[in-house]
């Protein structure tokens, strides 16, 4: 069962991306929003949540998911939402491979539709397979999709980096997509290539592998 921090942390993350109106929030224009109106939203709406508690559950936030202004007075989420905001990021030349973590219900469509960024402003990317793992874990046994960034900038497509170190990008077309990684009790399973292996399922006898131990981390709390 989450713990109460989890809890709010799951709840600021909804209302700070998809849902301010869930407590009578309006953002502004780049999706900050006034601390002290957030927190006396958050009483309001049976919610209660400390100043010291707040900036506890955003220092402690995996992945750095909020950002406070200078002046600590606003905050608001680094990426992932769906509510029109601009973020007003700039476009940045991105390492040569990046990484994507999912489940294998999700690779099917994957193989057909590359990555899609479905409600989101953006698909979500991360410089590092470890990074990748951690996210693809929440939802199960994590598969890590290593994606051809360098590729993707040859053909013109354009990359931005979040204040968390998030990379961000339109669409990845199944074509970028060069390598898949099942990760199972710190065993890397590499099947290769993608784009003529990935299906609903995929299977030692239906790829050339090769296993080798990894270093992991749990998912923070």
């Amino acid at each position: 069962m989450p713990t109460r921090h989890e809890s709010i942390s799951k709840f600021l993350s909804l209302v700070l991306r998809h849902q301010p109106g869930a407590v009578g929030l309006t953002l502004d224009e780049s999706g900050w929003v006034s601390v002290d109106e957030l927190l006396r939203a958050f009483a309001t709406h049976g919610k209660p949540l400390t100043r010291a508690d707040f900036d506890d559950i955003v220092a402690r936030s995996d992945k750095r998911r909020f950002a406070l202004s200078p002046d600590r007075s606003m905050v608001r989420a680094n990426q992932g939402h769906s509510v029109q905001i601009d973020l007003a990021l700039l476009a940045t030349l991105p390492p040569n491979v990046l990484f994507h973590g999912t489940v294998e219900r999700y690779l099917p469509a994957i193989r057909v539709q590359g990555l899609v960024k479905g409600q989101r402003h953006h698909v979500h990317l991360s410089a590092s397979r470890e990074l990748a793992i951690i996210v693809g874990k929440r939802r199960g046994e994590p598969y890590v999709l290593e994606i051809d960034a360098r590729g993707m900038v040859a053909s013109g497509l354009v990359f931005y980096r979040s204040e968390n170190d998030v990379w961000l990008t339109d669409h990845v077309p199944a074509r970028f997509l060069i390598d898949a990684l099942l990760l199972t009790e710190n065993q890397v399973t590499r099947f290769r290539p993608i784009a003529h292996r990935l299906g609903p399922r995929w299977s030692a006898q239906r790829a050339d592998l090769v296993s080798k131990p990894i270093q992991s981390r749990d998912e923070p709390g």
